[in-house]
């Protein structure tokens, strides 16, 4: 099958596993986030659509529209791109309990579809090497719900993994932050409720935030024997959920 698409990743030390402590992992090299619109006028540009972009646009939001509400009814979708489902998070201690929000939770999980993995073999990977001796952050867990990279719980504990992600160094920037993905406020997380602060994991209480979407940055001098002059930030791209 001929190469249709090229993905650039680079390798950082894999502080997920323990038994091999010589491993790396590969992460991806994201361009940029793109939405909905900016989807719908790079298939008119590309000349793949027939419609114009605002009625692709205007299309697709009223079909992801009715699909969430599909969802919220216990509906699961397939669209042969990707599969979507509701699921119930945590333990009901017995058969007469019933749905407790403050114990229980609703997540909605989405994998890949055939018709995305049929597109896999026309993906060329490029590894540009070890990455720079930067944090990074490459996984984020609720413990509450058990959410990987998705959900945020308030007021309970969220797992950070990640490279050189120690909070450590006297700036006052110095942190874990969630940034709100539509007014970009930056809400600190208190330095009492940094749980655990090591370099390949920082485990936090999670702030009272309201309910929306977030992404996550760590601010640190940290630095392998040293602490750097300044500080330096580490974020993940994944989008995180205050539902």
């Amino acid at each position: 099958m001929a190469i249709l698409h090229k993905i650039k990743a680079y390798l950082y030390d894999n502080a997920l596993t323990k038994d091999n402590p010589n491993d790396y992992i590969a992460r991806t090299v994201s361009e940029r986030s793109l939405n909905v619109k900016q989807i719908c006028e790079a298939a008119v540009n590309r000349g793949g659509s027939d419609v114009s972009a605002a009625s692709m646009q205007h299309a697709t939001e009223l079909f992801l529209k009715e699909m969430a509400y599909q969802l919220c009814d216990g509906y699961s979708v397939n669209t042969g791109y990707f599969t979507a489902s509701t699921l119930i998070r945590g333990v009901f201690d017995s058969p007469t309990e019933t749905f407790n929000s403050a114990k229980h939770s609703i997540l909605f999980q989405f994998n890949q579809g055939e018709k995305l993995r049929a597109e896999i073999p026309t993906i060329e990977v490029n590894i540009l090497g070890i990455a720079d001796a930067s944090s990074a952050i490459l996984q984020v867990t609720d413990v509450k719900s058990g959410s990987v990279n998705d959900l945020l719980t308030p007021n309970r504990n969220l797992k950070i993994s990640g490279n050189k992600i120690k909070i450590a160094g006297e700036d006052t920037a110095n942190g874990v932050y969630f940034v709100d993905t539509t007014t970009q406020s930056r809400t600190v997380v208190d330095a009492t409720d940094i749980v655990t602060n090591n370099p390949s994991e920082v485990i936090i209480v999670t702030p009272a935030l309201a309910a929306g979407t977030y992404t996550i940055e760590v601010v640190t001098q940290f630095a392998q024997g040293s602490l750097l002059k300044e500080p330096r930030t580490a974020g993940l791209e994944k989008i995180l959920t205050v539902q």
